[in-house]
């Protein structure tokens, strides 16, 4: 399904309840047209603590939500791309007001006028980053707030019965516990009562912390993360889970010539003595010490960077001597935020158009059942052959079907299902498992060989229904790549 089908139909649709008197329509249609156009809007979601609002700020590249646990924390916050920077506070009841865009200690000053968290709706908030150009960011409060009010609120604003406010869910959590499942299973459910594909990208957050601040740290998250992709009940409800420290992501592409300087000096000592300071938080910023490095200095470093981050940074200082810059990239190479930045790109970026299409032609299908107008038999079945014809969706759905239901086929021949329906990216290079700079004649021979297989597979009369019906589908994604259905985008960063 093309946007541009999509689009065709809504303006169709607009033709057919022109006449109507029905102003409802109208809007509902013109906003699903406008939506077609808008960045993919991605909500951040977790328990209290999870490092919802600094992983943010490492996707925006800037200092924007606030990270200490002041009152607009509790407060759903929508970040935007625009020119001019602007804040705008939404309150339950009442007409909403602009706040002056200043910064604080910690993040963006919002004015709540005295207003408790409960009776804000939402905070928007309008900046010219570059982060925002793709994506539109929604922070929400902890699922497990003091406030029971609070968290129905986060839960009924991501699960919504009607239309979901946004377009996928990136999903914070320290460690895999029951009511993270049940949340996930909530939000994929509610999508498919609204015949939405589910869109959900689990992150092991605070990962530098799984080992306790170690050098190996994130290579132990990686282990982690690794064991709860396989976790059948959380497979079933998101794409993949990415370990990522967005402490030190967000520092990393904000750091500093001072914070630099004073690296360098605690680089240049004895290892030993450094590293026996670093067994703990108190060891290290005691005022006490004479290091060359003042206590507050290192209090703001740990603040900054933690025990993990201030290893990282001494250890690649150590290896060769690097300029602000270059030590800042490495930094947050080495946070996994490189990492979640591709699997948005490949699990949902790319898939933006489609979700789109059909998000807007399920819109117009549930109208006209609604409230058909005078050519509602015509528009009813434009929809349906386009929904029909709409392998996307297909592959889609079946993408989170293999991840949530067993099979009559081998966990290899799982995998590289998983890849040709665009697990890995929809580019065909990522679904062939080609590298990115594959000739075209490679990129057919893959394709036809791949097809080969799964015609097999379709035609095998030892296999069920349903398998032989996956087959089928995946038959279909095959045909596509070598007739060029699916375009040979390559992915990026």
């Amino acid at each position: 399904m093309q946007v541009e089908e999509a689009r065709d139909l809504l303006h169709r649709a607009l033709d057919a309840y022109a006449g109507s008197g029905d102003t409802e329509a109208l809007d509902r249609l013109e906003h699903e047209l406008d939506r077609l156009d808008a960045p993919l809007r991605v909500a951040l979601a977790g328990k209290l603590k999870a490092g919802k609002s600094t992983l943010l700020n490492a996707l925006l590249g800037d200092e924007l939500a606030a990270t200490d646990h002041a009152e607009c924390t509790r407060v759903v916050t929508w970040y935007r791309h625009g020119s001019v920077p602007s804040i705008t506070v939404h309150p339950v009841t009442g007409e909403p007001w602009t706040c002056p865009p200043r910064r604080g200690p910690a993040g963006l000053v919002v004015d709540l006028r005295g207003c408790r968290a409960e009776e804000v709706d939402r905070v928007e908030v309008v900046w010219p980053a570059s982060g925002l150009r793709d994506l539109t960011l929604v922070d929400t409060p902890g699922l497990d707030s003091l406030s029971r009010e609070v968290s129905h609120r986060t839960s009924g604003f991501l699960t919504a019965e009607e239309e979901s406010p946004v377009d996928a869910v990136v999903y914070l959590m320290r460690h895999l516990h029951a009511t993270d499942v049940r949340f996930l299973e909530a939000f994929e459910e509610a999508r498919s009562r609204r015949d939405v594909a589910a869109a959900t990208v689990a992150v092991l957050s605070r990962a530098d912390e799984v080992g306790v601040g170690r050098i190996d740290a994130m290579i132990s998250a990686d282990r982690v993360a690794e064991r709860y992709r396989a976790h059948a009940a959380l497979r079933a409800v998101c794409q993949t889970v990415v370990p990522v420290s967005g402490l030190l992501a967000h520092t990393g592409q904000t750091l500093r010539e001072d914070e630099v300087a004073a690296l360098r000096v605690l680089a240049a000592m004895d290892r030993a003595e450094v590293e026996g300071l670093l067994l703990s938080v108190d060891r290290f910023r005691q005022p006490s010490l004479s290091l060359g490095v003042p206590a507050e200095m290192r209090a703001h470093l740990l603040s900054r960077l933690g025990l993990f981050g201030v290893r990282m940074a001494l250890a690649v200082l150590r290896l060769r001597r690097q300029t602000a810059a270059t030590l800042a990239d490495e930094l947050v190479r080495r946070s996994g935020l490189p990492e979640l930045r591709r699997v948005l790109t490949a699990q949902l970026m790319e898939r933006r158009d489609q979700l789109r299409a059909q998000a807007a032609v399920r819109a117009v299908a549930r109208l006209v059942a609604d409230a058909p107008p005078p050519d509602g038999v015509e528009l009813a079945a434009r929809c349906e052959q386009l929904v029909a014809g709409a392998h996307e969706l297909r592959e889609i759905a079946l993408l989170a079907r293999l991840r949530a239901t067993p099979v009559e086929l081998s966990p290899e021949q799982v995998a590289s299902a998983d890849r040709l329906l665009g697990g890995d990216g929809r580019a065909v290079v990522a679904r062939l498992r080609l590298p990115a700079d594959a000739r075209p004649a490679d990129v057919r021979t893959a394709a036809a060989h791949a097809l080969e297989q799964w015609r097999a597979l379709a035609d095998d009369p030892m296999l069920d229904t349903d398998t032989r019906r996956v087959c089928r589908v995946l038959v279909r994604t095959c045909e596509g790549l070598l007739t060029d259905d699916v375009r040979p985008v390559r992915e990026h960063v």
